[in-house]
């Protein structure tokens, strides 16, 4: 069941994330960014109320809110990368640097013990992450890595900090985790020099954008709450996945050599993990 989460808690991401980007072609990246996390705490505060939380504390909060510091500032320092570096080079360091640092974390200072089966779709999992998240445009500059390290870390923190809540919080720590992220975000959308208001017809899909992706933080949680982190963090990391084949079957866009191998990968990955 949790692994079924972790590949649902993807594949909301990977819509949130495929729409997300439609949408920045219309308005800027800062101003439907932040939408979008004002429709996930819309949502989500709207449901938490409705879902049992017998074992609600402040800590509870304290790692949802200190999750969604690492969902703004990945959301940040991944915009800064984007324009100072390639995309080619930026996306791939901050997708596989949130996977790779949960999982290092989780064995080595949570304790985590993957299975026989688990360890090599780790393994295969993390370069199908990195061959998925390149760009058609292979080279560029590399002055964004030190900014994708980062976003990296951020993402990191994302997913260790909100597995850490209870598993009898409720959704109160998503809650507390797209409040922080609003307020982390804030900065970006001041500093980018875009329009504050949405152009007409973006409100709604970019908060029902960042509903979707808040929905994806939930199944995170509750797989969490199941499974181990590193199996949880690595199933949900997939998300790149879906936008790429959203983008062949809606946009009419041709795979790579590369994806083609990462998405095979990821296949792959999935299986293993969903078995061990």
């Amino acid at each position: 069941m949790g692994a079924l989460l972790a590949l649902a808690s993807a594949v909301f991401y990977g819509i949130a994330d495929y729409a997300g980007g439609l949408l920045s072609r219309r308005a800027g990246f800062a101003v439907v960014a932040l939408t979008g996390q004002l429709g996930g705490l819309v949502l989500t505060a709207s449901a938490a109320p409705f879902v049992p939380a017998p074992g609600l504390d402040a800590a509870d909060a304290a790692w949802g809110a200190l999750s969604g510091v690492g969902t703004g500032a990945g959301m940040l320092f991944l915009y800064r990368g984007l324009s100072r570096g390639a995309m080619s080079v930026v996306v791939p360091v901050s997708a596989v640097g949130g996977v790779a640092l949960p999982v290092v974390a989780g064995v080595v200072l949570l304790g985590d013990r993957p299975s026989a089966v688990a360890w090599p779709g780790i393994l295969v999992a993390v370069p199908a992450l990195w061959l998925v998240s390149r760009p058609r445009t292979g080279t560029g500059s590399v002055a964004g890595v030190p900014d994708a390290l980062v976003a990296g870390a951020g993402i990191a923190l994302q997913y260790l900090a909100l597995a850490q809540a209870g598993p009898e919080s409720g959704i109160w720590p998503v809650v507390a985790g797209r409040l922080a992220a609003v307020i982390t975000v804030l900065p970006l959308v001041r500093s980018s020099g875009e329009r504050h208001r949405p152009p007409r017809g973006i409100l709604l899909p970019a908060a029902a954008t960042g509903a979707v992706a808040a929905l994806a933080l939930v199944c995170y949680l509750l797989a969490a709450g199941r499974e181990l982190l590193t199996v949880a963090v690595v199933l949900s990391s997939l998300y790149p996945v879906v936008p790429v084949l959203l983008g062949v079957t809606r946009l009419r866009e041709r795979l790579t050599g590369l994806q083609t191998a990462g998405l095979g990968g990821a296949g792959l990955a999935i299986a293993l993990l969903t078995l061990a």
